[in-house]
């Protein structure tokens, strides 16, 4: 259901690499090659998005669903452990994972992500969700066009990296779009858990974003333990820091090894 890639033959221990919204595989183009000297990066889109599946369950997009999904993704790759990087959105999830599953966990990396950190949103009655998933449909794909971290308004990306990320978002179903800011999005938060998180955690957190750093104090503050790479980056901080954020990965994912 999920499009998945192993770069690499799993000699070295495996990295789940989760994107967000509107992003695709192509979010992690630049790090591949450094990451695959500590880490066999195991790539995966998100629902809708890129070359994955577009259910038209909405329980397919809970975040327990894709709980689910990673859990047997790691199986099937015979990995007792693994560590996990999630990305703004890809963030929710995998923070979320970690909590449900510390024990599966090496390790794990995030970066500035509103979606996870910032408030916990009240459920939504089958017929919010309803109401908001047509009126999601009904607007159309300047849904997704006129969201900030859109490829071609993300800034400050590289020309091949932007233009990839581009053509993999005409890809993306607006019906798997609307069951994702429907189902998952209200899901994410984990700012009420933060103190409950067990595995050791690093954020790469990318400055320019003025809006995250509250939320980053915030983490630093609550998670226990927590390692945080504060770097000349905005939101999407592997890719215009990519160097930056290799090294701070690399390092981490050494030092838990």
């Amino acid at each position: 259901m999920m499009h998945v890639e192993v770069h690499g033959d799993g000699a070295k221990p495996y990295l789940l690499l989760a994107h967000g919204i509107c992003s695709s595989r192509a979010q992690w183009r630049p790090n591949l090659a450094a990451l695959g000297e500590v880490a066999t990066p195991v790539v995966v889109e998100l629902l809708g998005h890129g070359r994955s599946q577009a259910p038209a369950d909405p329980a397919a997009y809970s975040v327990g669903a894709y709980i689910e999904r990673f859990e047997a993704l790691r199986r099937s790759l015979g990995a007792e452990r693994w560590a996990i990087c999630g990305q703004s959105f890809g963030a929710g999830l995998t923070l979320n994972y970690a909590l449900a599953h510390p024990e599966r966990i090496t390790a794990q990396v995030f970066t500035n992500s509103a979606s996870a950190l910032g408030p916990v949103r009240p459920p939504l009655s089958e017929d919010e969700r309803r109401a908001r998933a047509a009126a999601i449909e009904a607007r159309g794909r300047a849904t997704l066009t006129t969201l900030p971290f859109y490829p071609k308004r993300a800034g400050r990306l590289a020309p091949d990296i932007e233009d990839e990320l581009a053509a993999d978002a005409e890809l993306i179903s607006l019906a798997a779009m609307a069951h994702t800011f429907t189902v998952t999005a209200p899901q994410l938060s984990v700012a009420d858990r933060l103190g409950e998180i067990a595995v050791p955690t690093l954020l790469v957190n990318g400055r320019r974003e003025k809006s995250f750093q509250p939320l980053r104090d915030r983490a630093a503050a609550q998670i226990p333990g927590l390692v945080v790479a504060d770097l000349e980056g905005g939101h999407p901080v592997n890719l215009d820091c990519a160097a930056g954020f290799d090294a701070a990965v690399a390092e981490f994912l050494r030092a838990t090894a």
